[in-house]
C-alpha cells in the first residue's frame, strides 16, 4: 500500500484516487453537546447534562459496535476520524479518552491516519489537551471565528481571545503540530478593515490551517432574529467580497496554499479527512444527528438523543432515513464538491469513475461558464477562475441534475 506519503499524495496531487482508496472511509463522530449554543448556530446540540452525556455515550459505543459486526465494514479501513460537534471538549478527557479508544478498538484504523477533534477556547485544560494526544488525536481544530472582543460577543461565543492565546499554547505544549482554527467573516457590522485585524492577529499564533468562511444567517437563530428585525444591518455584498478576496490574498502573501475555496494550510497540512469530503468519498457518521454515505446511499441517524440509544438498545441502527444517489446526482455532487478545490476537479478520474468524459455529459453548462470565464480548464482539470470563485455557488447550480 506503500507509505503514509504515498498514500497522502493521491489527494496532492490529484491522481485517480477512487481505485486507490475504494475501501478506506472517513469516520465522523458527533458530539450533540455545547456549554452555550452561538447566535448564529442552527447545528444540532444539547445543553450539556449529565444523564444525558452518559446515555450518548453508551449509545455511541453500540453504534461502533453494530458497524463494526458488519461484513462491510470487515474489508474497510477507516483512513480519518473526525470528532466535531456541538463542543466535544465540553466533555471529560476521561470521556473523550473512552471514545478515540474505541474508535481504535471497533474499526480498523490506518497506521497515520489523520485525528481531528474540535475544541473551543475556553473549554480545555492542559490535562485535556494531553489526554486525548496520548489517545490519538494529531490535529485539533479550533473554534476561534474572531479575534475581537466585540465579534465574540456578537456571536455568542464564550471565550476571549486571550483563552484562544493560552489554547494555542496549551496546545503546543501537549505534542499537537497540527492545529487549524476556524473563522467567520462577513459579520453584521463588520467591515474589511475589521477583519483584516483578526487575520493579522491570527497569523502572529502561527497555525497550520484556517478555515475562513463567509457567516451564513440562518434561519431560528437568535442573529438572523435580530437582523430581520433591523436591530443589526448585515454585511453588505460588496463589503464581503472585499474580504473574500482579501483573505485569499493575505494567506497566499505567509505562504499559506489556498486549497478550497475557504481553507488554507501550511505545506502538507491540508484537511485529509475535509478532503474526502471534497472528493466525494465515503464516510461514515456516528451519533445522534450523524450523516453518512456508503455504497451509494446516504443516511441519517436519529436526531433525539434518547430515541437514538432506544434504537440502539433494541439492536438496531438508529438511522431514520436513507437516500438511494442515483449516476447522475453523484456525477453532479462529485462535480461542484471537485470544483470547491483550487486545483479543481481531474477530469481523467472523472471519465474513470463514470465512464465518460464530463464534456460528454455537461456540454452545455461547460460553454456557457467557459464563455463568461468563471471555469478554465487546464493541466487536465477543470477549476473556478479567480472571478468564479467569489461566485462558486453560481458556478455549482449549473451542474444540477
Amino acid at each position: 500500500k506503500g507509505t503514509d506519503l504515498a498514500r497522502f499524495s493521491c489527494y496532492l496531487l490529484g491522481n485517480c484516487i477512487w481505485e486507490r482508496w475504494i475501501l478506506e472511509t472517513g469516520l465522523y463522530i458527533h458530539v450533540p453537546f455545547c456549554v452555550k449554543k452561538c447566535n448564529y448556530c442552527d447545528f444540532i446540540s444539547y445543553p450539556y447534562y449529565e444523564a444525558d452525556v452518559k446515555a450518548y455515550l453508551v449509545g455511541l459505543e453500540q453504534e461502533m459496535k453494530l458497524y463494526s459486526q458488519s461484513p462491510v465494514f470487515q474489508s474497510r479501513e477507516i483512513s480519518t476520524v473526525y470528532i466535531g460537534g456541538g463542543t466535544p471538549t465540553c466533555l471529560s478527557a476521561f470521556n473523550l479518552g473512552k471514545i478515540i479508544n474505541d474508535v481504535f478498538k471497533y474499526f480498523h484504523v490506518y497506521t497515520g491516519a489523520e485525528v481531528t477533534m474540535e475544541a473551543n477556547p475556553g473549554t480545555v485544560s492542559p490535562h485535556l489537551l494531553a489526554s486525548v494526544q496520548a489517545a490519538g488525536v494529531n490535529r485539533l481544530s479550533l473554534g476561534v471565528q474572531s479575534c475581537r472582543e466585540d465579534e465574540l460577543r456578537l456571536l455568542g461565543r464564550i471565550h476571549s481571545f486571550r483563552q484562544t492565546e493560552e489554547t494555542f499554547l496549551m496546545a503546543r505544549e501537549a505534542g499537537l503540530h497540527n492545529i487549524g482554527v476556524d473563522l467567520i467573516s462577513g459579520l453584521p457590522g463588520q467591515s474589511a478593515l475589521d477583519w483584516m485585524e483578526t487575520l493579522k492577529t491570527i497569523i502572529a499564533l502561527k497555525p497550520d490551517h484556517v478555515s475562513a468562511y463567509g457567516l451564513q444567517l440562518e434561519a431560528g437563530t437568535p442573529l438572523y432574529e435580530d437582523v430581520q428585525n433591523g436591530l443589526l444591518a448585515p454585511c453588505s455584498e460588496e463589503e464581503e467580497l472585499e474580504m473574500f478576496l482579501q483573505t485569499g490574498d493575505f494567506f497566499a502573501n505567509h505562504g499559506f496554499d489556498h486549497y478550497e475555496i475557504s481553507n488554507f494550510a501550511t505545506p502538507g497540512r491540508q484537511c485529509r479527512h475535509n478532503l474526502m469530503y471534497w472528493y466525494n468519498q465515503e464516510y461514515l457518521g456516528i451519533g445522534p444527528a450523524a450523516h453518512s454515505y456508503m455504497n451509494g446511499c446516504r443516511y441519517a441517524n436519529e436526531v433525539q438523543i434518547y430515541a437514538y440509544k432506544d434504537a440502539l438498545d433494541a439492536g438496531c441502527l438508529p438511522v431514520t432515513s436513507q437516500e438511494k444517489i442515483d449516476t447522475a446526482t453523484e456525477m453532479a455532487e462529485t462535480v461542484f464538491l471537485g470544483l470547491r478545490l483550487l486545483k479543481g476537479l481531474s477530469l481523467e478520474c472523472f471519465k474513470r469513475r463514470f465512464g465518460c468524459a464530463i464534456d460528454e455529459v455537461y456540454p452545455g453548462p461547460l460553454q456557457k461558464l467557459t464563455d463568461i470565464g468563471l471555469v478554465e480548464s487546464t493541466g487536465g482539470y477543470l477549476r473556478l477562475t479567480r472571478r468564479g470563485l467569489p461566485v462558486a455557488n453560481r458556478v455549482f447550480i449549473e451542474f444540477l441534475p
